[in-house]
């Protein structure tokens, strides 16, 4: 039976809670943890999980964190309801980060250390080691199989129905048949100890829904390799970086799917592992100009190293594309931790007077829809378009509306001269802005056997492509940058405004993966009476519409995910804005920010400011 404790804010409900799973890395607990997450998906339950890794291969603690949430509030939140500790390195931390009133379930094999009872939770034992080494004789198998048997335990703890784990075994061991009995065995051994010695299900628990429709379950980094594959992409230079090798180990999965020829069996693609990230952009860059649609993935650190080409493309004005990967820096950081922080880093890369063209998705959808669109509008542009997402979209599954691709949409390749059209020019100037949007005519080599060629440089030039250090014809060359960086606002992607006009003094700006947060905690202040208008800002340079909502408001609220408030700072910069005007919500420990920090940072703002009354500030806090 379940001891009998005081509690405190005990938890309770149906489809609202927090599990999470301390593990070994390198001990098969990973496949066993989605199982747990799949499982809530398929019962019509809204669910989001975060993997929580070090950086080494094996042997140091792993954690996978899992939100169930019936509204649909799939960002982190406080507290943990229910914890799976096996691993004894983290065992003492792991039982501290339980909320009051919550729940530990723990392999009682060998028994629990006094110091660690607290007097406020509830101890769940279950010889899992034991029952292992009792049922099984294979030394692998007593390994995996201590983690099915928890997920079995959850799942008469928690309702999670048999038939829907046992679908998943067997979609999981496809192929592979003879697997599935003895993960079973597994589960119903954790089923049955459940059973025998304790109450169920707990307070929190399970309740099969309809909330999932047509929904699917996908990483960002897939999103992003697959959105490439639809936007044309036929080349790929990357090189291994955590976290952003899936996009390109992705890509070539797609690829060998859709970018092959049926009839000869012909590759109509290239990947190149490069032997650094300089390389690699390079490749990128000699790809795109030669007409390809080429892009490569990186992180931070791969940025830094990528800033000299990424000035090449900006000011010889030959397409790119690059998905950075974010994660905690500086240096080598945290590699497996997730952080907004290289925004400036991104925005202003290279030398000079230098500022690239920035997408920021917020779902496994948007990395789908805006890595295509970042072909479309690195042609349109002629220049570099960095996708700019993070490690927890890029590497956790999330829950997402699905793909949607229109069959007759046309590939946007700008302003492309044809042999016909270089047949009736007179002299062809590359650089020559005729249309007075800042965007020159371009060439790809071969497309006239004596016109149209031109030497591409990074080196000053006059607008015919010739080497000049002329004063006059530099500052022209870079005044007509300056243009196509306005031309920009009008063709990348408007933010998303929650509300129609204005409602309110008070404003929050956000973007990215903040969405899951910054949303929920829009709702909980909306709940205790405070109103606040938002936006989701979706690419740099800033659409006319983020200017206009930054100038309506009287206080702004910048949520980020960084220690230096870097996007205030691109807003201040950009848009001229009184930095007192623009309060920072920052969070950069290396985990997604949540809707309790954002809710008690605005919380304190307002009742430091005299506009929350000292109760409702209680309430919040």
């Amino acid at each position: 039976m379940i001891q009998k404790m005081p509690k405190k804010n005990s938890t309770s409900g149906v489809n609202d809670f927090i599990v999470r799973f301390a593990n070994v890395n390198g001990t098969g607990s990973a496949s066993a943890n989605f199982l747990f997450a799949k499982s809530i998906f398929r019962m019509g339950i809204p669910v989001t999980p975060k993997n929580i890794f070090p950086s080494n291969i094996q042997g140091l603690p792993t954690w996978y964190e899992v939100r169930v949430s019936e509204k649909g509030y799939l960002g982190r939140r406080e507290g943990i309801d229910l914890m799976v500790a096996v691993n004894a390195q983290s065992l003492a931390q792991d039982i501290q980060n339980v909320k009051p009133g919550g729940y530990l379930i723990y392999d009682s094999t060998k028994r629990l250390p006094g110091e660690l009872v607290r007097p406020d939770i509830h101890y769940m034992g279950i010889p899992m080691m034991e029952l292992c080494n009792e049922h099984f004789t294979n030394p692998r198998q007593r390994q995996l199989f201590k983690n099915i048997i928890y997920v079995g335990a959850l799942a008469v703890f928690l309702r999670i129905e048999f038939e829907v784990l046992v679908q998943l075994l067997n979609e999981q061991f496809a192929g592979k048949e003879k697997l599935v009995p003895p993960n079973i065995q597994a589960l119903k051994l954790g089923m049955d100890y459940v059973k025998e010695h304790f109450e169920y299900p707990l307070p929190f628990h399970l309740e099969r829904r309809d909330l999932i429709g047509d929904k699917i379950m996908v990483d960002g980094n897939s999103a992003c390799a697959l959105g490439a594959i639809y936007g044309g992409a036929t080349v790929v230079a990357w090189y291994p970086i955590t976290p952003s090798t899936s996009v390109a180990e992705a890509f070539e999965k797609f690829a060998e799917k859709y970018r092959v020829d049926k009839a000869t069996g012909k590759k109509n693609y290239a990947i190149v592992q490069a032997e650094d990230e300089l390389a690699a952009i390079g490749m990128v860059i000699g790809a795109n100009w030669n007409g390809a649609r080429s892009f490569t993935a990186t992180s931070g650190p791969g940025v830094s190293l990528m800033n000299e080409f990424m000035g090449l493309a900006y000011f010889a004005e030959v397409p790119a594309v690059l998905i950075d990967v974010q994660r905690a820096g500086p240096s080598t950081g945290m590699p497996t931790r997730t952080q907004q922080s290289d925004l400036l880093l991104a925005a202003y890369a290279s030398h000079g007077d230098t500022k690239h063209i920035l997408l920021f998705p917020s779902t496994p959808k948007e990395c789908f829809e805006l890595s295509a669109q970042s072909f479309d509008l690195a042609e349109e542009l002629q220049t570099l378009v960095v996708l700019m997402t993070d490690l927890d979209l890029g590497m956790n599954d999330h829950v997402s509306d699905p793909f949607v691709w229109q069959k007759d949409r046309k590939y946007r390749r700008g302003k492309v001269l044809s042999a016909d059209e270089l047949d009736g020019l007179g002299r062809y100037g590359r650089y020559l802005d005729t249309d007075g949007d800042g965007i020159p005519y371009r060439t790809i080599a071969g497309t006239h056997p004596t016109k149209g060629a031109f030497t591409t440089r990074g080196t000053s030039r006059d607008e015919y492509a010739v080497y000049t250090e002329d004063n006059k014809a530099y500052q022209r060359n870079m005044e007509r940058l300056v243009k196509k960086w306005e031309t920009a606002k009008s063709l990348v992607p408007a933010p998303k405004e929650y509300q129609e006009g204005k409602s309110s003094e008070f404003g929050m700006l956000f973007f990215g993966t903040s969405i899951f947060s910054a949303e929920e905690a829009k709702d909980i202040l909306t709940g205790k009476g405070i109103s606040l208008d938002a936006l989701r800002i979706k690419a740099f340079p800033f659409h006319e519409k983020v200017r206009s909502f930054v100038e309506d408001h009287q206080v702004l609220f910048v949520i980020e995910q960084n220690r230096d408030g870097q996007m205030r700072t691109l807003l201040i910069n950009e848009l001229e804005v009184a930095p007192s005007k623009l309060i920072p919500v920052l969070n950069f420990d290396g985990m997604p920010i949540t809707a309790d920090t954002i809710a008690k940072a605005i919380a304190d703002y307002l009742y430091q400011e005299n506009h929350l009354h000292h109760d409702l500030y209680q309430t919040l806090v």
